[in-house]
Protein backbone atom coordinates (compact mmCIF):
# COMPACT_ATOMS: atom_id res chain seq x y z
CA UNK A 1 0.00 0.00 0.00
CA UNK A 2 1.53 3.55 -0.71
CA UNK A 3 1.68 6.15 1.33
CA UNK A 4 0.17 9.34 0.83
CA UNK A 5 2.40 12.04 0.26
CA UNK A 6 1.65 14.88 2.80
CA UNK A 7 1.62 18.13 0.91
CA UNK A 8 3.54 20.98 2.58
CA UNK A 9 1.51 23.81 3.77
CA UNK A 10 2.25 27.06 1.89
CA UNK A 11 3.46 29.59 3.12
CA UNK A 12 1.27 32.98 3.20
CA UNK A 13 3.16 36.14 2.12
CA UNK A 14 3.23 39.25 4.70
CA UNK A 15 0.20 40.77 1.76
CA UNK A 16 -1.98 38.11 2.50
CA UNK A 17 -1.22 38.48 6.35
CA UNK A 18 -2.31 41.66 6.31
CA UNK A 19 -5.38 41.44 4.35
CA UNK A 20 -6.66 39.26 6.28
CA UNK A 21 -6.43 41.02 9.23
CA UNK A 22 -7.84 43.97 7.82
CA UNK A 23 -10.51 41.83 6.39
CA UNK A 24 -11.14 40.68 10.45
CA UNK A 25 -11.54 44.23 11.05
CA UNK A 26 -13.92 45.32 8.36
CA UNK A 27 -15.77 42.18 9.45
CA UNK A 28 -15.14 43.28 13.44
CA UNK A 29 -16.91 47.09 13.17
CA UNK A 30 -20.26 45.97 12.27
CA UNK A 31 -20.49 42.63 14.90
CA UNK A 32 -19.49 45.19 17.68
CA UNK A 33 -21.88 47.34 16.35
CA UNK A 34 -24.57 45.26 16.52
CA UNK A 35 -24.00 43.75 19.77
CA UNK A 36 -24.21 47.40 21.34
CA UNK A 37 -26.59 49.08 20.08
CA UNK A 38 -29.15 45.59 18.61
CA UNK A 39 -28.56 42.97 20.88
CA UNK A 40 -27.20 44.01 24.28
CA UNK A 41 -30.40 46.44 24.26
CA UNK A 42 -33.01 43.71 23.14
CA UNK A 43 -31.44 41.48 25.90
CA UNK A 44 -31.48 44.30 28.66
CA UNK A 45 -35.30 45.17 27.31
CA UNK A 46 -36.43 41.84 27.73
CA UNK A 47 -34.51 40.99 31.02
CA UNK A 48 -36.04 44.80 32.30
CA UNK A 49 -39.30 43.79 31.11
CA UNK A 50 -39.57 41.54 34.11
CA UNK A 51 -38.64 44.04 36.68
CA UNK A 52 -40.60 47.41 38.13
CA UNK A 53 -37.75 49.43 36.56
CA UNK A 54 -38.00 53.17 36.73
CA UNK A 55 -34.72 54.12 35.99
CA UNK A 56 -33.18 55.05 39.07
CA UNK A 57 -33.91 51.85 41.37
CA UNK A 58 -31.87 49.05 41.09
CA UNK A 59 -33.20 46.76 38.08
CA UNK A 60 -32.13 43.19 39.66
CA UNK A 61 -33.56 44.51 43.37
CA UNK A 62 -36.86 45.05 41.76
CA UNK A 63 -37.39 42.07 39.44
CA UNK A 64 -41.20 41.06 39.67
CA UNK A 65 -41.80 37.87 37.55
CA UNK A 66 -44.76 38.86 34.85
CA UNK A 67 -46.45 41.26 36.92
CA UNK A 68 -46.13 43.88 33.95
CA UNK A 69 -47.60 41.73 31.34
CA UNK A 70 -50.66 40.13 34.08
CA UNK A 71 -50.53 44.72 34.13
CA UNK A 72 -50.53 44.98 30.64
CA UNK A 73 -53.37 42.98 29.50
CA UNK A 74 -55.67 44.20 31.92
CA UNK A 75 -55.15 47.79 31.51
CA UNK A 76 -57.65 49.35 29.04
CA UNK A 77 -55.53 52.21 27.88
CA UNK A 78 -53.63 49.45 26.04
CA UNK A 79 -56.28 47.51 24.40
CA UNK A 80 -57.55 51.38 23.48
CA UNK A 81 -54.01 51.96 22.06
CA UNK A 82 -53.72 48.47 20.64
CA UNK A 83 -57.55 49.06 18.86
CA UNK A 84 -56.49 52.57 17.40
CA UNK A 85 -53.29 51.30 16.04
CA UNK A 86 -55.25 48.86 14.06
CA UNK A 87 -57.73 51.51 12.95
CA UNK A 88 -54.69 53.40 11.38
CA UNK A 89 -53.65 50.44 9.24
CA UNK A 90 -57.13 51.67 7.57
CA UNK A 91 -54.81 53.69 5.79
CA UNK A 92 -52.41 51.29 4.59
CA UNK A 93 -54.80 49.88 1.20
CA UNK A 94 -56.16 52.98 0.58
CA UNK A 95 -52.74 54.31 0.07
CA UNK A 96 -51.69 51.15 -2.03
CA UNK A 97 -54.73 51.52 -4.14
CA UNK A 98 -54.04 55.21 -4.98
CA UNK A 99 -50.09 55.12 -5.23
CA UNK A 100 -51.22 51.99 -7.90
CA UNK A 101 -53.69 54.04 -9.73
CA UNK A 102 -51.26 56.74 -9.61
CA UNK A 103 -48.26 54.83 -11.01
CA UNK A 104 -50.39 53.55 -13.56
CA UNK A 105 -51.20 57.15 -15.14
CA UNK A 106 -47.69 58.39 -14.85
CA UNK A 107 -46.35 54.98 -16.63
CA UNK A 108 -47.75 56.38 -19.74
CA UNK A 109 -45.68 59.05 -21.69
CA UNK A 110 -46.93 62.59 -20.35
CA UNK A 111 -45.29 65.30 -20.05
CA UNK A 112 -43.27 66.62 -16.54
CA UNK A 113 -43.41 63.13 -15.64
CA UNK A 114 -39.75 63.70 -13.49
CA UNK A 115 -41.13 66.92 -11.82
CA UNK A 116 -43.87 64.69 -10.79
CA UNK A 117 -42.52 62.11 -8.92
CA UNK A 118 -40.31 64.60 -7.53
CA UNK A 119 -43.36 66.09 -6.13
CA UNK A 120 -44.93 63.16 -4.91
CA UNK A 121 -41.92 61.76 -3.20
CA UNK A 122 -41.01 65.31 -1.24
CA UNK A 123 -43.50 64.58 1.91
CA UNK A 124 -41.44 61.27 2.04
CA UNK A 125 -37.60 62.39 2.65
CA UNK A 126 -39.75 65.91 4.72
CA UNK A 127 -38.97 65.93 8.33
CA UNK A 128 -41.72 63.75 10.21
CA UNK A 129 -41.96 66.39 12.66
CA UNK A 130 -42.05 69.83 10.52
CA UNK A 131 -45.08 67.76 8.12
CA UNK A 132 -46.64 66.89 11.01
CA UNK A 133 -46.83 70.49 12.58
CA UNK A 134 -47.89 71.74 9.00
CA UNK A 135 -50.71 69.03 9.05
CA UNK A 136 -51.94 70.08 12.84
CA UNK A 137 -52.35 73.18 10.78
CA UNK A 138 -54.00 72.24 8.31
CA UNK A 139 -56.70 70.30 10.57
CA UNK A 140 -56.69 72.88 13.39
CA UNK A 141 -60.72 73.90 14.22
CA UNK A 142 -60.52 77.42 14.41
CA UNK A 143 -58.62 78.71 11.85
CA UNK A 144 -56.97 75.88 9.78
CA UNK A 145 -56.85 75.41 5.81
CA UNK A 146 -59.51 72.53 5.97
CA UNK A 147 -61.89 73.89 7.68
CA UNK A 148 -61.80 77.27 6.34
CA UNK A 149 -62.51 75.56 3.06
CA UNK A 150 -65.42 73.95 4.11
CA UNK A 151 -66.48 77.11 5.48
CA UNK A 152 -66.09 78.56 1.53
CA UNK A 153 -67.75 75.55 -0.02
CA UNK A 154 -70.59 74.97 2.42
CA UNK A 155 -71.23 77.65 4.82
CA UNK A 156 -70.60 75.33 7.47
CA UNK A 157 -68.14 74.82 10.02
CA UNK A 158 -65.87 71.91 9.54
CA UNK A 159 -65.38 69.12 12.40
CA UNK A 160 -62.78 69.30 14.98
CA UNK A 161 -60.09 67.21 13.37
CA UNK A 162 -58.01 66.87 16.80
CA UNK A 163 -60.42 67.41 19.28
CA UNK A 164 -62.91 64.89 18.48
CA UNK A 165 -62.63 61.08 19.68
CA UNK A 166 -63.83 60.30 15.83
CA UNK A 167 -62.12 62.70 13.40
CA UNK A 168 -58.88 62.41 14.87
CA UNK A 169 -58.27 58.77 13.84
CA UNK A 170 -59.68 60.00 10.09
CA UNK A 171 -57.59 63.10 10.47
CA UNK A 172 -54.79 60.64 11.36
CA UNK A 173 -55.30 58.38 8.64
CA UNK A 174 -55.56 60.84 6.05
CA UNK A 175 -51.93 62.56 7.13
CA UNK A 176 -50.45 58.96 7.38
CA UNK A 177 -51.94 57.88 3.75
CA UNK A 178 -50.76 61.31 2.10
CA UNK A 179 -47.33 60.83 3.46
CA UNK A 180 -46.27 57.47 2.75
CA UNK A 181 -48.01 57.64 -0.99
CA UNK A 182 -44.77 58.90 -2.47
CA UNK A 183 -43.29 55.80 -1.73
CA UNK A 184 -46.04 53.23 -3.04
CA UNK A 185 -45.66 55.56 -6.46
CA UNK A 186 -42.24 55.28 -6.74
CA UNK A 187 -42.02 51.31 -6.32
CA UNK A 188 -45.58 50.30 -8.28
CA UNK A 189 -43.65 53.10 -10.88
CA UNK A 190 -40.77 50.73 -10.96
CA UNK A 191 -42.37 47.54 -11.06
CA UNK A 192 -44.65 48.41 -14.09
CA UNK A 193 -41.63 50.07 -16.54
CA UNK A 194 -40.60 46.39 -15.46
CA UNK A 195 -43.26 44.81 -17.26
CA UNK A 196 -42.20 44.22 -20.79
CA UNK A 197 -44.58 45.54 -23.43
CA UNK A 198 -45.24 42.62 -25.72
CA UNK A 199 -47.63 40.91 -22.72
CA UNK A 200 -49.82 43.61 -23.39
CA UNK A 201 -49.49 43.83 -26.98
CA UNK A 202 -50.65 39.86 -27.11
CA UNK A 203 -53.41 40.35 -24.77
CA UNK A 204 -54.53 43.29 -26.72
CA UNK A 205 -54.27 40.63 -29.77
CA UNK A 206 -56.06 38.55 -27.98
CA UNK A 207 -59.26 40.83 -27.38
CA UNK A 208 -58.86 41.39 -23.72
CA UNK A 209 -59.76 45.20 -22.46
CA UNK A 210 -58.54 47.11 -20.19
CA UNK A 211 -60.10 45.85 -17.21
CA UNK A 212 -58.45 42.49 -17.63
CA UNK A 213 -55.16 42.96 -19.05
CA UNK A 214 -54.95 44.82 -15.47
CA UNK A 215 -56.46 41.70 -13.78
CA UNK A 216 -54.23 39.06 -15.68
CA UNK A 217 -50.93 40.75 -16.57
CA UNK A 218 -50.38 44.56 -13.73
CA UNK A 219 -51.84 43.25 -11.17
CA UNK A 220 -50.06 39.67 -10.86
CA UNK A 221 -46.74 40.83 -11.64
CA UNK A 222 -46.78 44.04 -9.52
CA UNK A 223 -48.05 41.73 -6.36
CA UNK A 224 -44.01 41.51 -5.00
CA UNK A 225 -43.57 45.10 -5.00
CA UNK A 226 -47.60 45.09 -3.26
CA UNK A 227 -45.78 42.26 -1.13
CA UNK A 228 -43.21 44.06 0.03
CA UNK A 229 -45.23 47.70 0.43
CA UNK A 230 -47.67 45.43 2.59
CA UNK A 231 -44.95 44.38 4.71
CA UNK A 232 -43.07 47.22 5.69
CA UNK A 233 -46.34 49.04 6.05
CA UNK A 234 -47.66 46.92 8.05
CA UNK A 235 -44.32 47.40 10.46
CA UNK A 236 -43.53 50.82 10.22
CA UNK A 237 -47.85 51.16 11.47
CA UNK A 238 -47.48 49.34 14.25
CA UNK A 239 -44.68 52.22 15.49
CA UNK A 240 -46.55 55.23 15.15
CA UNK A 241 -45.27 57.78 17.37
CA UNK A 242 -44.21 60.94 16.00
CA UNK A 243 -47.37 62.19 14.40
CA UNK A 244 -49.79 61.71 17.70
CA UNK A 245 -46.90 63.18 19.81
CA UNK A 246 -46.91 66.46 17.98
CA UNK A 247 -50.53 66.87 16.30
CA UNK A 248 -52.20 65.83 19.70
CA UNK A 249 -52.09 66.65 23.51
CA UNK A 250 -52.04 63.67 25.98
CA UNK A 251 -52.67 60.91 23.23
CA UNK A 252 -56.07 63.19 22.17
CA UNK A 253 -59.51 63.56 23.71
CA UNK A 254 -60.09 60.71 25.98
CA UNK A 255 -56.70 58.88 24.61
CA UNK A 256 -58.87 58.84 21.18
CA UNK A 257 -55.43 59.05 19.17
CA UNK A 258 -53.01 57.30 21.03
CA UNK A 259 -51.06 54.11 19.47
CA UNK A 260 -48.97 51.64 21.65
CA UNK A 261 -46.07 52.95 20.73
CA UNK A 262 -47.35 56.18 22.36
CA UNK A 263 -48.53 54.24 25.04
CA UNK A 264 -45.31 52.74 25.69
CA UNK A 265 -43.25 56.21 25.98
CA UNK A 266 -46.15 57.42 28.07
CA UNK A 267 -45.71 54.82 30.45
CA UNK A 268 -42.14 54.92 30.30
CA UNK A 269 -41.20 58.07 30.55
CA UNK A 270 -44.11 60.26 31.72
CA UNK A 271 -45.01 58.15 34.45
CA UNK A 272 -41.20 56.32 35.19
CA UNK A 273 -42.36 52.54 34.23
CA UNK A 274 -39.68 51.75 32.75
CA UNK A 275 -39.99 47.96 33.38
CA UNK A 276 -43.55 48.60 32.25
CA UNK A 277 -42.88 50.24 29.11
CA UNK A 278 -39.75 47.77 28.23
CA UNK A 279 -42.74 45.04 27.90
CA UNK A 280 -44.92 46.23 26.32
CA UNK A 281 -41.41 47.13 23.76
CA UNK A 282 -41.86 43.12 23.87
CA UNK A 283 -45.19 42.07 23.20
CA UNK A 284 -45.17 44.87 20.20
CA UNK A 285 -42.22 43.07 18.95
CA UNK A 286 -43.82 39.55 19.25
CA UNK A 287 -46.73 41.09 17.51
CA UNK A 288 -44.83 42.55 14.41
CA UNK A 289 -42.87 39.27 13.67
CA UNK A 290 -46.14 37.31 13.79
CA UNK A 291 -47.47 39.39 11.43
CA UNK A 292 -44.64 39.42 9.52
CA UNK A 293 -44.05 35.39 9.30
CA UNK A 294 -47.86 35.01 8.43
CA UNK A 295 -47.14 37.39 5.34
CA UNK A 296 -44.59 36.02 4.39
CA UNK A 297 -46.02 31.84 4.86
CA UNK A 298 -48.90 33.75 2.68
CA UNK A 299 -46.67 34.99 0.04
CA UNK A 300 -46.79 32.06 -2.21
CA UNK A 301 -50.63 32.28 -2.56
CA UNK A 302 -50.35 35.61 -4.37
CA UNK A 303 -47.25 36.61 -4.97
CA UNK A 304 -46.76 36.00 -8.80
CA UNK A 305 -43.34 36.77 -10.65
CA UNK A 306 -42.25 36.79 -14.46
CA UNK A 307 -40.59 33.77 -14.36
Amino acid sequence: MEETAIKPKKKRSRMAIREERWAWLFIAAPFVGFLAFMAYPIVFSVLASFSKWTGINSLWDNMSGVSNYIDIFTDPKFWKAMGTTVIYMIGIPIGMILGLVIAMGMNRKIKCKRLLTTMYYVPVISSLVAVSILWAWVFNYDYGLLNTIIKALTGQHGPNWLGDEFWVKVAMIIFMTWKGLGTSIILYLAGLQNIPRDYYEAAKLDGANGWQRFKNITFPLVSPVTFYILVTSMIGGFQVFVEVQVMTTNGGTNYSAATVVYHLYDKAFKHNQLGYGCAIAVILAIIIFAITALNFSMQKRWVKTMD
